[in-house]
């Protein structure tokens, strides 16, 4: 089935998506792969806007079987994450190139870090305004609408756009 604002060009069998295609959602994440009776089936791969991709197995639409690699080439492992735990807090960079000297810190992954716009969050895809809980990503392109889970997770552990004194805050 074909959405308002999505696109598709690759097989068809009785006017559906059938055998091999590139299927492009309206937020312009493209699924390369194979099709059976209208949904993701077989081999294919969703390519995001923020350069991050999923390799995946798909039966009828689901995905079984995937691997997630973000934008920079960091696999995403379930088990044994290492990435930024508890125990090791470096950058996925930092890992690949060695820490900065002593008292040049490195913020984000990215180095020189984002600047983000006032008011909002650094939500790791793009930036989020809380007021509108909308996120976008780094060209200001629509994303996605942050539930209130997702929101509440980024006003707590994400960079702001602002100065902000941080610390031990009493309670009276």
């Amino acid at each position: 089935m074909e959405y308002i604002g999505s696109s598709y060009e690759g097989e068809r069998r009785n006017n559906r998506m059938e055998g091999a295609g590139v299927y492009i959602f309206p937020t312009d994440t493209k699924y390369v792969g194979e099709m059976k009776d209208g949904m993701f089936h077989g081999k294919g791969t969703l390519f995001f806007p923020s350069g991050s991709k999923y390799e995946a197995i798909w039966e009828e639409g689901k995905a079984v079987k995937g691997t997630y690699t973000f934008a920079d080439g960091l696999v995403y492992k379930e088990r044994e994450w290492k990435y930024c735990d508890g125990y090791d807090r470096r950058f996925y960079k930092e890992m690949l190139d060695g820490l900065k000297p002593a008292g040049r810190c490195q913020l984000t992954n990215k180095d020189p870090p984002t600047v983000i716009p006032e008011g909002c969050y650094d939500c790791g895809d793009g930036f989020y305004n809380p007021v509108t809980r909308v996120v976008k990503d780094y060209n200001n392109k629509f994303l996605r609408n942050a539930d209130d889970d997702e929101h509440e997770w980024i006003v707590q552990k994400c960079r702001k756009g602002w100065d902000e004194v941080t610390g031990y805050k009493p309670k009276h």
